[in-house]
């Protein structure tokens, strides 16, 4: 199969969606499929408004209908809702190519934080750019029910998985020597340091240890003035990520807007809990009822009861996420581009499957 997937988001950047993408595409080349990425890098970018490290496409339309042209793809999955997707979307629409499209990121909740947008706009342009997709992919239950209360139509069920090779199981915190000595215990949180995170409610907890923030964001600046005691390691390559992971006591996931919280898994995979709200990502992250970690709604009590957890469980929560089951799911939502195009489903689901 030949696969044209569209994505705004995609490497130097680093986040959770780009995180998932390129596992994806891993796993679909080493089940023998082509995917052509077609992203930011291959286009004239600016800067995106009030997110540093984040480039978008300008006037993407030409030259990606030269590429759709050019490719004639068996498939078009459009990953994200922001030029390229618009414009990947406007040339199936105009072509009368099926594709389909995933909800990775709330953005409707970003856009209210960062810009106060209402949150019912946002999500009726959310709904717009998907209702003329074959196939909504959403990462949680939770989320597909949430967007079917909004109106969204043609959600399908998918998931995410985690690299259990890279992210590797400690029976204890392991010391990692560019931290160099931190007073135990360990609180972590890897992310993006923007509005959706709710990283305050992590700042400001009051528990004994030290803090680490991994990652990079439009508040990093504030935030670092406001809390110099905490430590900010800024961006680390994946294989020094791991070591962070397993070098901490508890992950803690302060955010009440995630879709999945891939982070979480990866926290899990190294053997560190995770502490979050009982919210949509958690829940189906952690677990309901939580196995990887404590999910409460004082922080703080959840904190305090995810160190008490022995590390093996938060790996073996962890262990219930595959990317070749996820990519399964990817690729049984996938619709032909072309009418009357037909899928070897059998085939497909045969490789995936050995």
């Amino acid at each position: 199969m030949k696969l044209a997937l569209v994505t705004d988001a995609w490497q130097p950047q680093v986040n959770g969606v780009v995180t998932t993408l390129v596992e994806l595409v891993r796993e679909m080349e080493t089940l023998g499929h082509q995917v052509t990425v077609i992203h930011p890098g291959l286009f004239t970018t600016r800067p995106c408004p009030g997110y540093d490290g984040i480039d978008l496409a300008v006037r993407p339309a030409k030259p990606l209908a030269a590429q759709l042209d050019a490719l004639a793809p068996d498939a078009v999955h459009i990953a994200t809702e922001g030029p390229l997707g618009w414009a990947a979307r406007r040339y199936c629409i105009r072509n009368k190519l099926g594709f389909t499209t995933a909800f990775h990121t709330r953005f409707p909740e970003i856009l209210k934080a960062a810009l106060k947008v209402p949150l019912w706009l946002g999500y009726a342009v959310f709904r717009h750019f998907h209702k003329p997709s074959s196939g909504v992919m959403v990462p949680t239950p939770s989320v597909l029910r949430m967007l079917e209360g909004r109106g969204f139509k043609n959600l399908r069920s998918w998931t995410h998985g985690v690299d259990m090779d890279l992210f590797t199981y400690q029976e204890a915190p392991e010391v990692y020597p560019a931290l160099g000595t931190l007073a135990r215990p360990v609180s972590l949180f890897v992310g993006r340091v923007s509005y959706e995170k709710n990283i305050d409610a992590f700042l400001k907890l009051d528990v004994p240890g030290t803090k680490v923030v991994c990652g990079v964001g439009p508040l990093e600046v504030s935030l670092r003035e406001r809390y110099p005691h905490v430590r900010w390691l800024g961006l680390l390559p994946r294989d020094e990520l791991a070591q962070v992971y397993a070098a901490a006591d508890v992950f803690v996931m302060p955010s009440q807007s995630e879709t999945f919280g891939l982070v979480m898994l990866e926290s899990m995979a190294c053997g560190t809990p995770v502490a979050a709200f009982p919210v949509e990502g958690p829940l189906e992250v952690v677990g309901a009822p939580a196995r990887g970690g404590v999910l409460d709604n004082d922080l703080a009590a959840g904190w305090y009861r995810a160190l008490a957890l022995p590390r093996h469980e938060a790996r073996a929560r962890a262990m219930d996420f595959s990317w070749a089951y996820a990519s399964l799911l990817f690729l049984g939502h996938l619709v032909p581009a072309k009418r009357g195009q037909v899928f070897d489903r059998i085939a497909i689901s045969h490789r995936a499957v050995t």
